[in-house]
């Protein structure tokens, strides 16, 4: 499955993207949970993670490469997980650095959150991130995120602690950034 942003399309992973996997878990400026100092991931690591698993039939998870429509170049991935059908999903975004501030990452997370809301229905998207990601959390909050839990020191990354944030964002707020779509389960009880 491919999903059509304005700037980015959402594709399913290919071998050829895994370098990119392991570039992105081993960066400490795009990951927020590296618990493993120094980040040692392989290609035979994150072939077992994400290549050897099917998510193409799946409706509780996916992930999807950032490919950049004007030159087809993969600039990151993200994901969702753990749907429960029409409540929930957790979300998940890492960009490479070379296109922070191209507005890439933002349209590929409105993007999946179109897909979250209008195709599977969900009422509600979650993502984890840490304070310490000023850039990410920036970028969350424009896209409709708000604060819901913050664990205080709840991470150690890059010689000190910071703090493990949960941000989630309601159907009804994503609707109201966007009212050129329209809801179709508006007023429906969720099941």
């Amino acid at each position: 499955m491919t999903l059509e942003g304005e700037l980015v399309r959402l594709r399913e992973v290919q071998e050829s993207d895994l370098p990119m996997f392991v570039r992105l878990r081993n960066d400490l400026a795009t990951q927020a949970w590296s618990r493993t100092l120094p980040p040692d991931y392989t290609i035979e690591m994150i072939r077992r993670r994400y290549w050897d698993r099917d998510f193409s039939y799946r409706r509780d998870h996916g992930i999807f490469v950032i490919e950049t429509k004007d030159g087809g170049e993969a600039a990151g991935t993200v994901s969702y997980s753990d749907v429960i059908d029409r409540f929930e999903a957790t979300w998940g975004l890492a960009v490479e650095q070379r296109f922070w501030g191209s507005g890439v990452a933002l349209d590929a997370a409105d993007t999946l959150l179109r897909f979250l809301f209008e195709e599977l229905g969900v009422r509600v998207v979650r993502l984890y991130t840490q304070t310490e990601n000023v850039r990410a959390v920036a970028a969350f909050r424009k896209l409709g995120f708000r604060d819901a839990v913050r664990v205080p020191e709840g991470i150690f990354k890059a010689g000190r602690f910071a703090s493990n944030l949960e941000m989630d964002l309601l159907r009804e707020e994503w609707f109201a950034l966007h009212p050129d779509r329209e809801d179709g389960l508006a007023g429906s009880p969720p099941l």
